[in-house]
């Protein structure tokens, strides 16, 4: 991947909007550089803005306002074909008429490729793919996780500048969808090409991004690499977006450097990093991850702690979820390793949990803006 403090962007979003009854906007302010080979994924619930920014850059939509630029070319006017953009979606797109080889080399006809560079060509994508003797097959001969490496093949084949994804893997079973992940990801580093994708899937995001925009009503509220998303989110949107989180309700006490102490509605002092929630008196939630929340004999008397009764466990083959429930009835969610660190508890057992103060943030919802 390009160094991104020592390139200049391959792909800019300035200041993009969109709105398609001239009185609300569905994409509200968005800006991004992208470095050449960069995979970036825009996640989001649906209805958020993702999808729409994806159909503006490969031109399937006007902008509102702002401009997009492809090394440093603005393409706000130029048509989607002549953009250099390679698609490919959940549907698959193939001509069911052709073959595989056929398919692959219809992008590289319709740009007149001499037939021999398009035979060579059409092999060399085959064979990358893994799909080299399936050549003559039609693509109702295939599996849905071959037809989409088929796709996959043909949106690479003319050597596209970018290469947008929308949902591409939402018509699979899991099993085949983390098999394809995992393909994408090779071919992504093996070939070096800019990746635009748009899913819904937050572990799909984690999995195969280099970094993550994530969008709530128009807006992105963070753009991050996939770990600082998850360790280090920037609202409470986030936190709750992307993976699973504890919310602890309370009131910040005192501010420190790094951190504050907040006094939680269920009693009790505790300590947690600061995030956008930064001033005494202020209502906020503490957010903590369930793999962070332990067994007080863990971390001995360091630490935050919280009592809770244990409510009951859910056996998911490698961990065991363990469910608890606070004094004021807030739902609390651990974690635990199945192995033997799991504890056995009994219903309605009173038990301390404990987390570090650096594994937990003092948050608050986004503010929303309408411009």
């Amino acid at each position: 991947m390009a160094d991104l403090a020592g390139d200049k962007p391959f792909l800019q979003f300035t200041n993009v909007k969109k709105t398609y009854d001239h009185k609300n906007l569905v994409v509200k302010d968005f800006n991004l550089d992208v470095a050449k080979g960069e995979f970036i994924t825009l996640l989001g619930p649906s209805g958020s803005g993702k999808t729409t920014c994806l159909m503006m850059l490969a031109g399937f939509e006007d902008l509102t306002s702002g401009e997009i630029l492809i090394n440093g070319r603005s393409v706000t006017s130029i048509a989607p074909y002549q953009r250099n953009i390679g698609m490919v979606f959940q549907q698959y797109a193939l001509f069911p008429h052709m073959t595989l080889r056929e398919n692959l080399a219809y992008p590289l006809k319709i740009r007149k490729q001499p037939k021999d560079v398009i035979n060579a060509k059409v092999d060399e994508y085959l064979s990358l793919v893994e799909l080299l003797d399936f050549g003559n097959r039609f693509p109702g001969q295939l599996s849905g996780g071959q037809r989409q490496r088929v796709a996959l093949a043909r949106a690479l084949i003319f050597a596209p500048d970018i290469v947008l994804m929308d949902e591409p893997l939402g018509a699979l079973d899991k099993k085949l969808r983390e098999q394809m992940q995992f393909e994408i990801k090779r071919l992504h580093e093996q070939l070096g090409f800019t990746v635009i994708y748009v899913t819904h899937d937050q572990t799909e995001a984690l999995t195969m991004s280099d970094r993550i925009a994530v969008f709530e009503s128009g807006i992105v509220q963070q753009c991050a690499a996939p770990h600082v998303l998850y360790e280090r989110p920037a609202n409470l949107f986030v936190a709750d977006f992307i993976g699973e989180s504890n919310k602890l309700k309370g009131v910040i006490e005192a501010v420190n450097e790094d951190t504050v102490d907040v006094r939680l509605e269920a009693g009790g002092l505790i300590s947690a990093l600061k995030a956008n929630c930064t001033e005494v008196g202020l209502p906020t939630t503490v957010s903590i991850r369930p793999e962070k929340l332990s067994f007080t004999e863990r971390l001995g008397n360091t630490g935050n702690q919280v009592m809770a009764r244990f409510v009951t466990r859910h056996y998911v083959g490698e961990y065991i979820r363990y469910h608890f429930m606070t004094a004021d009835g807030t739902e609390l969610v651990v974690k635990n390793m199945n192995d033997s660190s799991a504890p056995q508890l009994s219903a309605k057992e009173e038990v301390a949990l404990a987390w570090l103060p650096q594994d937990s943030q003092a948050l608050d919802r986004p503010v929303v803006t309408t411009p």
